[in-house]
């Protein structure tokens, strides 16, 4: 029977699948480590009290980056290069959602509007990083080595997530309202689009790594095509509410840390 646990069981059971998997995950987070480094360095005088808050955010990307490089090791694997076609983070930095990182080489500080659409891409990308880690947490929770990461990396998503609704609302009620709700909309539908096609592509090479039938990797693209259109027709809002999170100042309790050890 085809379920995500069976999947994820097959894609963590090969070594060059697990390398594929492993490799991205740890490239993004460590993307995502330098951008929010970057961000909290060239932050406006008007949003200098958020530098602290964006540092923590990247310490702990780098963290979980440092945590998919130890889990390959661990297995005597290194890391693996990332075909274009399944870096997330950049495809959509070609769309223009987010900050460039063109323009966070500069030493130069970010405009206001720049710090908006840091938000915003960070609300929608952690909406989908916490349901995703939510998912790992569920099925390989108690996993010997996977449980300990996946359960650490799922606890500070929500955190990121909880960090992004309360900044945003405050920004709402200081009159960028406006500007956000346009942010939040262009940005999710961009990702729903990117999420799919990097899922397909991702698929795609884990299929002819461990030589899935072609009715098999024809379901799971009819999946992947199936949630894409549940959320273009709507499911994409999800990524786009505000509320005010249980977690309150969820990223001001301190340094990122440690990366477990997986010796």
């Amino acid at each position: 029977m085809l379920s995500a646990r069976s999947l994820f069981q097959e894609i963590l059971d090969n070594d060059e699948s697990f390398r594929l998997f492993c490799s991205i995950a740890a490239s993004g987070e460590a993307q995502g480590g330098w951008e929010n480094g970057r961000i909290a360095a060239l932050v406006p005088a008007s949003q200098r009290h958020l530098a602290p808050k964006i540092a923590r955010h990247g310490a702990d990307e780098d963290k979980h980056g440092r945590i998919f490089t130890a889990l390959l090791r661990k297995r005597g694997l290194e890391p693996g290069e990332i075909p274009d076609d399944t870096d997330y983070t950049m495809i959509l930095e070609g769309l223009g959602i987010g900050l460039a990182h063109e323009k966070l080489r500069r030493d130069e500080p970010l405009a206001e509007d720049d710090i908006l659409a840091y938000l915003v891409h960070s609300r929608v990308t952690e909406q989908r990083a916490s349901e995703e880690m939510r998912m790992l947490r569920k099925l390989f929770g108690d996993h010997p080595d996977l449980g300990r990461a996946v359960k650490m990396i799922s606890n500070d998503e929500d955190n990121h997530l909880a960090y992004c609704h309360e900044e945003l609302l405050r920004l709402t009620h200081s009159g960028h309202a406006r500007r956000i709700r346009a942010l939040l909309r262009e940005s999710a539908l961009a990702e729903i689009s990117v999420y799919r096609d990097v899922s397909l592509a991702v698929m795609g090479r884990m299929a002819r790594i461990l030589g899935w039938s072609r009715p098999k990797l024809a379901l799971l693209a009819l999946g992947i095509h199936g949630r894409f259109v549940q959320e273009r027709l709507g499911g994409w809002r999800r990524l786009t509410r505000l509320r005010q999170p249980e977690r309150r100042d969820a990223l001001g309790g301190g340094p990122a840390g440690a990366a477990p050890e997986f010796a």
